[in-house]
């Protein structure tokens, strides 16, 4: 079954696809991978990515990005590498405890990409604070709940776990911004009903990020299932091929880039709060 633009109730949080010219990845097409759940992925090679450092002071330096999910996002997920070709590179810095992967030319590929991994068991097991620790990203974009959808957890339980996701992210940092997604559509042989999951976690996701969502720590929600297409935008009904790679980094794209734009706006502000004022009398 092809899916081509289905309809989603959306809210108001939602953002919008926005055309980028984005190129296609040089690299030889990845072989198909199997429908099973992956398990870890194997040790992968950083590409192009330089030592991390301390977060930026006031509004300097490229801001920090976490790009957190299962395989769809590590495993090679050479979208993040069509995704950073196409960011300002002095405004961006990715960041996560896994290396990237070859995606045939160089990119910074640290991510938070896990294999295999269910958003209710990062929740449960409390992982995420440690890998938040370890990079302190300022913005987080986030593509989870496929494993849980595949292993058939209620989507207001695994909505359950991102708010629990989300509150260990503001834990870390009270400014996070936190960009969610409407995960892509998935059609593997040996569930037939993950579609009709998939469907309904994607319909409440943009009520949950309204009203989670807060001024200081906005949620806004990606739309990477209209127009993803389970027949020709993937190696096996589930993982990316390289025409999916490039559908989801456009996708991200404008989010991400707002995201970036909002976080060094609240640097300069609180860079200013903190200054003394010239005017002041002795």
């Amino acid at each position: 079954m092809h899916r081509r633009g289905l309809p989603l109730v959306v809210a108001a949080v939602l953002v919008p696809a926005a055309t980028l010219a984005m190129v296609s990845v040089g690299r030889a097409q990845s072989p198909a991978r199997p429908a099973a759940r992956p398990g870890t992925p194997p040790a992968s090679t950083a590409q192009g990515a330089p030592a991390r450092s301390g977060r930026a002071a006031g509004g300097g330096g490229p801001v920090r990005v976490m790009a957190l999910g299962d395989s769809i996002t590590g495993s090679p997920g050479c979208w993040r590498a069509l995704l950073w070709r196409g960011l300002p590179a002095h405004r961006v810095d990715f960041v996560g405890t896994r290396p990237g992967r070859r995606c045939g030319f160089a990119h910074d590929g640290h991510n938070e990409g896990h294999s295999g991994y269910l958003a209710t068991e990062v929740a449960a097991r409390e992982l995420l604070p440690g890998w938040l620790s370890a990079t302190e990203p300022e913005v987080v974009m986030m593509h989870l709940g496929t494993n849980d959808v595949w292993r058939n957890r209620p989507a207001t339980t695994i909505l359950a776990a991102f708010t629990t996701l989300v509150d260990q992210m503001r834990a870390a940092d009270p400014e996070m911004r936190i960009i969610v997604a409407q995960i892509l559509p998935m059609e593997p042989k040996d569930c037939a009903a993950c579609g009709r999951r998939v469907v309904e976690l994607n319909a409440a996701l943009p009520g949950w990020a309204a009203s989670r969502s807060t001024a200081r720590s906005p949620i806004s929600v990606v739309d990477q299932w209209t127009g993803f297409d389970t027949a020709t935008d993937t190696s096996d009904g589930v993982h990316p091929n390289r025409t999916g790679d490039r559908k989801i980094a456009r996708r991200w794209h404008p989010a991400v880039l707002a995201a970036v734009t909002g976080r060094q706006l609240a640097r300069r502000d609180q860079s200013t709060a903190s200054s003394p004022s010239s005017d002041q009398s002795s």
